[in-house]
């Protein structure tokens, strides 16, 4: 072995050239991942057309949670006991449930984002029928724009709410059953009868 062609004095040279090789892979690898989940962001949001307020966060967390596993390696090469590691792990985790449960509505609302966006359940243009149990009229109206949290429905339900805007939450689409007119795009060309359709 190396180490055994070495004179003593360039002992402890060898241990931290070794620390640091070690170090400078782990940075790299923690890099060629970035750039690597940003190019599958990036083809994730080509393929199923989702919008830049989706995929920015969606980058940027994930590019967080690998220079934070990155440092935790780091720390754990320079010496950094392994034990302090797994208690700032574990109590990191715990903050994170209690957040996770404690913005269990918005969160849903990101991920049912997600589903519209993968999915495709309709489309900007649609008009869309919330359907309600029992007798009552459901919500109705056309799509505006899809966001992160809500999606925004011009409102046909009646001429005394004509051109209102309705936000209603993403999730509410995956609770109740819908009823779906397609746009003028799907029905082919655009014609007063496809507008009377859309409207009726």
């Amino acid at each position: 072995m190396i180490r055994d062609h070495l004179p003593l004095w360039a002992m402890p040279w060898l241990h931290a050239i070794n620390v640091g090789l070690q170090m400078l892979l782990i940075v790299l690898g923690a890099w060629v991942l970035r750039r690597l989940l940003r190019r599958l962001v990036q083809r994730l949001g080509s393929r199923h057309q989702m919008p830049i307020d989706f995929l920015v966060p969606l980058s940027t967390l994930g590019g967080w949670f690998i220079v934070l596993a990155a440092a935790l390696m780091l720390m754990e090469r320079i010496g950094v006991s392994v034990t302090v590691l797994w208690t700032a792990m574990t109590g990191f985790a715990a903050m994170a449930a209690v957040a996770f449960f404690a913005a269990w509505s918005v969160l849903s609302n990101l991920f049912c984002a997600f589903l519209i966006f993968t999915s495709s359940p309709f489309r900007v243009g649609d008009v869309l029928e919330i359907m309600e149990s029992g007798d009552k009229p459901g919500l109705k109206g056309r799509v505006v724009a899809v966001h992160l949290l809500y999606t925004t429905l011009l409102d046909l339900s009646g001429p005394q709410t004509e051109g209102a805007y309705l936000q209603i939450p993403n999730s509410m689409f995956f609770l109740k059953g819908m009823r779906r007119w397609r746009s003028p795009t799907e029905f082919g060309p655009l014609t007063q009868q496809t507008l009377d359709t859309l409207h009726e």
